[in-house]
């Protein structure tokens, strides 16, 4: 076969595939290793691919038209694509269609076992980079095993950062300030004259981070915490449901507090329901912050919530991703982005906090 017939067959499985790999171009062409990269290394010095370790993914580049002349693919593994990451997703989705890039996305399910099956599908169709968000939160760190260190493209995390000596390497990263985003709620109650605050977390990786952030502010602003155990129902009318409401209402009654921060928006949501079910006024006898602001807009009583940006987050880390493949391997960066908070009735209040301003005292 000669070199013009090679070149054109690696282009066509190109556009196909979005990523090319020499091993696969030696059995699919039937030639050596030698002439495959020196084919590569051609149409990479005429700026119809680019070479990466192992083999070529695509460029970014439009014609005269503004159409895009080769397309690459990413992959993106989340753990869910409803509620929190279908927001992720679209940002991803909306950056990818801006470079001309076609995303794949793998659902893990929280489930670790999972998760490596989904990587590995995605990897098999030959993706340039990946996004993820793995199952496994921060908190976990030391499950990871070489999950990561295994891949053989990019790799961008998002709602992670993991570090050694839980990875042999760096990872670039995308995520919220967690951490910020709980000062940020108890920052506005304290605002509102609240020096008492009761707090309930759902179990999930983000606790990880809500609880560094409450951690700083039971001494940054002076106030007396208290993080409950009691394990809120997301919805349900049955007798246990009712008892976990119940049990964790009695607690911000015995602590001496009417302010409650809850993580998540659908517990926030039950809780106001149950408190206003016994008498009480939401926000005059109880007042309530939410966490995440994904559902929080719809509960009886709209929920002040904070607002973790998903969609910026989608869409700053399919940049970042693109970019390094674009541009080739440059420094790794560990990038944080504020939430927001959104003020409803739930609070009581009807002035926003903005981000980074007066937070901590001097």
């Amino acid at each position: 076969m000669l070199a013009p017939e090679r070149h054109e067959l690696i282009l066509r499985s190109l556009r196909r595939h979005g990523r090319l790999r020499v091993t696969e171009l030696v059995t699919e062409l039937g030639v050596s290793a030698i002439t495959v990269r020196r084919d590569l290394a051609e149409l990479d010095a005429a700026g119809l691919l680019r070479r990466v370790h192992g083999g070529a993914i695509g460029t970014i580049a439009e014609d005269r038209n503004g159409a895009h002349d080769s397309q690459l693919t990413i992959g993106i593994v989340v753990p869910s694509a409803a509620t929190y990451y279908s927001d992720v997703i679209r940002g991803a989705e909306a950056m990818a269609d801006r470079y001309g890039a076609r995303l794949v996305l793998g659902v893990s399910g929280y489930d670790a076992a999972k998760e490596q099956e989904r990587i590995e599908r995605v990897l098999g169709i030959g993706v340039a980079g990946l996004l993820i968000s793995t199952a496994l939160g921060d908190g976990d760190a030391d499950r990871l095993g070489s999950r990561l260190d295994d891949i053989d493209v990019p790799v961008v995390l998002m709602e992670r950062a993991f570090g050694f000596p839980q990875v042999a390497r760096e990872y670039d990263h995308v995520r919220t300030d967690h951490a910020y985003g709980a000062m940020l709620a108890l920052r506005h109650f304290v605002r509102l004259g609240h020096r008492r605050i009761a707090i309930n977390l759902q179990a999930t990786v983000t606790a990880h981070w809500l609880r560094r952030g409450i951690e700083a502010a039971a001494s940054t602003l002076e106030v007396d915490l208290f993080l409950s155990p009691v394990d809120l129902p997301e919805h349900g009318e049955d007798p246990a449901a009712l008892a976990q409401l119940d049990a964790f209402l009695a607690e911000v009654e015995s602590f001496g507090s009417r302010a409650v921060l809850v993580h998540s928006d659908e517990h926030g949501a039950r809780l106001v329901e149950r408190a206003m079910e016994r008498g009480l006024r939401v926000p005059e006898d109880l007042a309530v912050i939410a966490y995440n602001d994904v559902t929080a807009a719809l509960a009886v009583v709209p929920l002040t919530a904070v607002c973790p940006p998903k969609f910026a987050l989608g869409q700053t880390a399919c940049e970042l991703l693109l970019r390094k493949l674009q541009s080739g391997p440059g420094p790794v960066q560990h990038l944080s982005l504020l939430p927001d908070l959104n003020i409803r009735t739930s609070c009581g209040a009807a002035i926003a906090v903005a981000p980074g301003v007066g937070l901590f005292r001097n």
